[in-house]
């Protein structure tokens, strides 16, 4: 086995091994980096250190990672500054996977954001503040209240994401924070706007469709802790979220490391949510 076969089976061990987001050709290391915790306090306004963030994110990519979680309401603008300003022109096998369905407005709450007129322009802030012409998978991410889940029809949000697939300003659709109910609703596909998310491949749905169970939830690393080692550190909790996948038991967990989103037991890292 050659210098780089051994590199790279180091990598898969490391980082869980591969996922293929399904309906597409994608595919990425389990563990991937959740951008939302480089804008500032409060996922506002710049970071205190942005050298720091940019240092972070390259440190992440130098460790095998190659799929990033944002939004453009990060910030709000400010996480896919800083993604572009680390890592453009974007590696080879890097995947980008952005969110629409919220904004933040001036008294810094999340608001949904869920209009053809939102939607349309969050796609065109990610395009432009990530420096890109075409977005490689959008999650519609539903906004319930208190960022939980709500139930109630997608298939408005969904049709406005497949007619910008069908521009060309999207490549795969995807679902987050959605019930088992709503991922349904898109499958049946009894309407014009179902069928054309079902024929572009609801690409996420796998890690975002059910609320998540212990299975799906790793340890995050204390915030601050630089790259590789942020990354070694979430890496050592996956081979439980593995075992239990081995047993038939642990679904198809894909691991945003950096994410952190508030728990009993302090700051834990979720699959799926973000």
């Amino acid at each position: 086995m050659s210098a780089l076969e051994k590199s790279n089976t180091m990598t898969e061990a490391t980082l869980g091994g591969r996922f293929t987001f399904p309906g597409t050709s994608l595919t990425v290391q389990r563990i991937g980096y959740g951008a939302m915790q480089l804008a500032g306090p409060g996922v506002w306004g710049p970071p205190k250190d942005p050298d720091g963030a940019v240092a972070v994110l390259r440190e992440a990519v130098a460790a095998g990672v190659n799929h990033i979680d944002t939004a453009d309401y990060y910030g709000p603008h400010v996480t896919n500054q800083i993604i572009r300003q680390a890592l453009h022109p974007y590696p080879t096998g890097l995947v980008i996977v952005t969110k629409l369905g919220a904004r933040r407005p001036p008294d810094k709450s999340w608001q949904p954001a869920i209009s053809p007129e939102d939607l349309t322009a969050g796609v065109h802030d990610n395009l432009r503040n990530l420096g890109l012409d075409a977005l490689d998978i959008v999650n519609y991410r539903v906004m319930g209240s208190g960022h939980g889940l709500e139930e109630g029809s997608i298939a408005e949000q969904v049709t406005v994401m497949a007619d910008l697939r069908r521009k060309g300003l999207i490549r795969h659709i995807g679902l987050s924070n959605v019930t088992a109910s709503q991922v349904a609703e898109i499958r049946r596909g009894p309407t014009r706007g179902h069928a054309d998310a079902g024929r572009a491949g609801v690409a996420a749905a796998p890690v975002a469709q059910h609320p998540l169970n212990s299975r799906h939830v790793v340890g995050c690393p204390p915030p601050g802790e630089p790259g590789r080692r942020a990354v070694d550190t979430v890496a050592g909790n996956l081979g439980r979220v593995g075992r239990d996948r081995r047993r038939g038991g642990g679904g198809e967990a894909l691991i945003t490391a950096g994410s952190l989103v508030p728990s009993l037991e302090g700051p834990r890292e979720v699959a799926g949510v973000s």
